[in-house]
């Protein structure tokens, strides 16, 4: 995810790399390597009061060659996956392992996801995943 403001310079940057563009369009992007360590990349591009809202709270760094790009908090990315199911309800089963394996994470803020959640009127889907996680009693 970044600020849709460098989707063309990120763009030309990542087939400086050897990437090949597989999809552009004003909210993403989609870019292959042909070596297989380097593998796949998908973007979201933002608004630039959404970016500023995510990349201003303390998260975490991806250095990427001599770059340092911040990186949405834990939080933030399962609230994506939660826009993704609600979008699209096929995804409902990838988002939520992943939110699972988000949620376990440490110091994670784990009212915040369930607020995603809420909001998006998926509550059932929260508890389905915290009911997977603790052990039966």
């Amino acid at each position: 995810m970044t600020d849709s403001g460098v989707r063309e310079r990120l763009t030309a940057f990542l087939e400086s790399l050897g990437y090949e563009t597989l999809h552009t369009s004003p909210g993403y992007s989609n870019h292959l390597h042909m070596d297989p360590a380097l593998g796949r990349l998908d973007f979201i591009y933002v608004s630039a009061e959404t970016s500023t809202r995510l990349f201003a709270a303390p998260g975490t760094a991806l250095h990427f060659g001599n770059r340092e790009l911040r990186v949405p908090r834990a939080e933030h990315l399962a609230a994506m996956k939660v826009h993704a199911m609600k979008n699209d309800p096929g995804r409902s089963l990838q988002e939520m392992a992943d939110i699972r394996f988000l949620l376990q994470l440490p110091g994670i803020d784990v009212e915040e996801i369930q607020e995603y959640f809420e909001k998006a009127g998926l509550a059932e889907k929260y508890d389905e995943i915290k009911r997977s996680i603790q052990p039966p009693a």
